[in-house]
């Protein structure tokens, strides 16, 4: 049985509540998802960075869910924001979709492919048996 990968927060190191320092997690199957943006169903990209974010996470947590998974076999998160974006306003934006599920995260400031788009967010899970 695949077990719930578990945070680690070694001493010394910032103990953020919304982030581990790393994932332990004990393989089997590895879910890749792809950078999600935040495009609805008809792939209309929503305005402004809280509802871009809410929804790249919705459709993150939709190929979690396809795959039979969740955000708490999360084992890394990758958010590009686009160059200029306040992290902290992005950081905010996701607590009412993803909830308290830490995982390892990376932030990167980058130029977007698409135009408009303030936000892509990359995820690898592991599945449960």
């Amino acid at each position: 049985m695949t077990a719930r990968p578990t945070p680690i927060d070694p001493p010394g190191l910032h103990a953020s509540p919304a982030f581990a320092q790393g994932m332990l997690a004990q393989t089997g199957p590895t879910l890749y998802v792809g950078g999600q943006n935040g495009t609805d169903a008809e792939g209309t990209l929503l305005d402004g960075l809280q509802a871009q974010t809410e929804q790249a996470l919705r459709n993150v947590l939709a190929v979690l869910a396809e795959a039979g998974t969740g955000p708490e076999y999360v084992v890394k998160l990758t958010i590009y924001l686009a160059v200029g974006i306040d992290p902290g306003e992005a950081y905010a934006a996701t607590g009412a979709v993803w909830g308290a599920h830490r995982t390892a995260v990376t932030v990167l400031a980058v130029t977007p492919a698409r135009p408009g788009a303030l936000v892509e967010i990359e995820a690898v899970a592991v599945l449960p048996d």
